[in-house]
């Protein structure tokens, strides 16, 4: 009993670290690789850009994606 009481109680704790935050503008200084997601009118309905980090010297990567929403357990059982 107290192993699945523990089990919960760290499953509670761990899924809120597995959520994106998406931001309004793109921030000034992001490390090499690191991912930030946009909120950005030109992606269109549903969709965010993707911007991604660069090393000195080179550009970052941006790219419009969709996020995909987590199914709740409620939706998910029958």
């Amino acid at each position: 009993m107290r192993a699945f009481a523990l089990g919960l109680i760290f499953s509670a704790a761990a899924f809120p670290c597995l959520a994106q935050t998406v931001l309004k503008s793109e921030p000034l200084i992001l490390a090499p690789y690191e991912i930030a997601f946009v909120q950005d009118p030109s992606c269109g309905a549903g969709r965010v850009r993707k911007v991604t980090g660069a090393i000195r010297g080179l550009q970052r990567r941006k790219a419009c994606v969709t996020l995909v929403a987590e199914a709740s357990l409620v939706s998910a059982t029958p």
